[in-house]
């Protein structure tokens, strides 16, 4: 069972900084350096310095990012910018967002959750992850000692009942609210009464807990506290023990999950006839137009037919998007190329575009990482920039909240970004430390 606890976050001093939507900032991994620039400028004590600090080329060992993340952490804290909760607490956290004009309320929660192994407890991944990244978070832990972004944690509760005891705990209380540089409002309240955080703790106790985002982050806090564990400082109470998480049900009406669509670069031109003499058997091929716009009504098509295995492909070679859609034929190959998976892995619409279309009937098999974006629109940007060449795009559906799960308890890795939880969790209301 997951271990979840309310704990003592250091926060932002209103007082010092003003405006909460002044210092807050997306997770360290959607920000490129433009945005990374913007945040820099929009307040001198924006969380940027502590989450993405600047490298400078004269970095060294004793003085470079991480180093200079924990000098400002220690001076924000010693000048009063940040400040502890003088009580353990969990954190109702909501975000109010739009999409295709229609507006929702995703609910949840901020706590700590034990920080246990993959495969050795009830946190399941449900996506690769890559060396680069943990190393990166492990030297900003190591020299920060604090959690500064949430772990993205999906439970299973049909009737929403661990959030509307939290629901019931806020009603008529004023929360803390910023909105992010995407319009996107953030709400915070603090509910501290041990009553409802021991029938929270309680009630979260059978439940598995499905990481949705923040992979890399996870696995850095299992590294971290194996490291505190080495240096024979863990205990049993050591804050080491756990990680910083927000916890969402899965079937919080608020959660959508968003496609994440690909563009091909460094790949050979191919025409839509090509295509078709490539797939065979494997898919059954509808043209849908020519022209870069027409991603539009090809992504239409697609979410309406809404099945893993219906996807759109654009060929550069003649400006083509085509319909693919899987074959039983097509399911006898990837069930052959894929055996090393468990069936509803192959059913999966990242893996079908990728090992069977992308890797084998094309034989593109190592090509280089696609451009990863999430709005068609941006889709259409890619195809017309002159400065960038694609000669392949595809238009893909995202896993489902149910396929992640199951997906999940089966030990089965996704490919990479296979699904994509908008908004991104704020950094910037919770910190915690990870010192005694």
């Amino acid at each position: 069972m997951p271990n979840i606890q309310p704990f003592s976050a250091w926060r932002y001093n209103l007082a010092k900084v003003g405006a909460l939507s002044n210092v807050i900032a997306p997770p360290y991994d959607v920000i490129d350096p433009k945005l990374q620039d913007e945040l820099y400028e929009k307040h001198p004590d924006n969380v940027i310095r502590l989450i993405l600090n600047r490298m400078n080329d004269s970095d060294t060992e004793e003085n470079n990012r991480y180093t200079r993340s924990a000098r400002t952490l220690k001076e924000w804290k010693e000048n009063g910018v940040l400040q502890q909760d003088p009580k353990p607490a969990i954190y109702v956290y909501h975000q109010i967002y739009e999409v295709d004009g229609k507006t929702y309320n995703r609910r949840g929660f901020m706590c700590r959750c034990e920080a246990v192994p993959f495969g050795e407890g009830m946190v399941f991944p449900h996506e690769q992850t890559l060396s680069g990244p943990k190393m990166d978070r492990l030297m900003l832990t190591t020299a920060c000692k604090m959690n500064f972004s949430q772990i993205f944690g999906l439970y299973p509760d049909k009737e929403n009942s661990v959030q509307n005891i939290l629901e019931e705990a806020i009603r008529g209380i004023t929360p803390l609210e910023a909105t992010d540089h995407l319009g996107v409002l953030h709400r915070m309240w603090i509910v501290s009464d041990p009553e409802v955080l021991n029938q929270v703790v309680r009630e979260m106790g059978p439940k598995p807990v499905f990481i949705a985002d923040g992979h890399h982050r996870y696995e850095t806090a299992c590294n971290y506290k194996k490291h505190i564990r080495e240096t024979g400082e863990l205990t049993k109470d050591h804050p080491a023990n756990y990680v910083l998480m927000v916890c969402v049900a899965m079937d919080d009406p608020g959660l959508i999950v968003q496609p994440t669509h690909r563009l091909f670069r460094k790949v050979p031109f191919i025409s839509r006839q090509d295509l078709i003499e490539k797939v065979g058997d494997c898919f059954k091929t509808t043209a849908i137009g020519e022209g870069a716009h027409v991603a539009h009504k090809a992504w239409e098509m697609v979410k309406m037919l809404d099945q893993q295995d219906t996807m759109a492909l654009y060929t550069g070679k003649d400006g083509c998007w085509t319909l693919l859609q899987l074959t039983e034929k097509g399911r006898e190959k990837m069930a052959e190329i894929a055996a090393d998976h468990h069936p509803e892995w192959q059913q999966l619409g990242v893996a079908i575009l990728h090992r069977l279309l992308i890797d084998t009937l094309l034989g593109l098999e190592g090509h280089e990482k696609p451009k990863y974006v999430h709005e068609v629109g941006e889709v259409v940007e890619g195809i017309k920039n002159p400065n960038e060449e694609f000669p392949l795009a595809a238009l893909v559906m995202p896993a489902t909240v149910d396929l992640i799960q199951e997906l999940s308890m089966l030990r089965e890795r996704m490919p990479a970004k296979s699904t994509y939880f908008y908004p991104k969790l704020i950094t910037g209301f919770v910190f915690n430390s990870l010192e005694n």
